[in-house]
């Protein structure tokens, strides 16, 4: 009687990937990677931004309004607001009846002496609704958002360096006490209307952003 013969190993049988897994072998590379790429360029985007108005935008001159001393020592940033942040300001300009929401367009006009320390402030004008095109070389148009109940132009925080950030608050403190409106804010406007801030003058000391 022979004996039978060896039982061959059980192979188990290869199973289907999930559809799943099949469909993201298939994915090509561009898919994970061009998210990636999106998210970082919006991440740049700003900063390039800011980079291209100081390059190309205009040095103005921005008359502050008082400040509270007793918040100057609360952290490294002081929230400021502006004389066209005022509605009754802009609302006495011809044009600023009309601005109630959205987004327009402040029009300063620069004063007689450009090159005084510390600078004057630009004067505002008028305001517009639209973008103003065809502006004399004396005046530029700054963009400003209404906020519920008053103007915005993304120039509102000042970031105090640290080493400085006491001889600021007490500069400032000194000039309200004497002149509530002893410091303006120079700013660069470009073309579009963006402004991003660049120097604080506290009468004639003056302290770079």
């Amino acid at each position: 009687m022979t004996s039978p013969p060896p039982l061959e190993p059980s192979v188990p049988a290869l199973q289907p990937l999930p559809a799943q897994t099949q469909v993201a072998e298939k994915l090509p590379g561009w898919r994970f990677w061009l998210p990636l790429l999106f998210q970082s360029a919006l991440i740049l985007a700003i900063p390039a931004h800011s980079a291209y108005t100081y390059a190309t935008g205009k040095t103005v001159a921005l008359q502050t309004l008082p400040v509270d001393p007793y918040d100057l020592l609360r952290g490294y940033s002081q929230t400021l607001s502006y004389q066209i942040s005022d509605s009754q300001t802009l609302s006495k300009l011809p044009g600023g009846n009309q601005i109630h929401s959205g987004s327009f367009y402040v029009v300063l006009e620069a004063p007689a002496d450009t090159h005084a320390h510390p600078p004057a402030p630009w004067k505002p004008v008028r305001v517009s609704r639209d973008r103003p095109t065809n502006l004399p070389a004396n005046q530029v148009a700054l963009k400003g958002n209404w906020n519920a109940w008053r103007s915005i132009y993304g120039l509102e925080t000042y970031y105090m360096p640290e080493d400085q950030r006491e001889q600021v608050n007490q500069a400032i403190r000194q000039a309200q006490s004497q002149s509530p409106q002893a410091f303006v804010v120079e700013a660069k406007v470009d073309a579009a209307g963006n402004a991003v801030p660049v120097s604080l003058w506290v009468r004639d000391r003056n302290y770079r952003f």
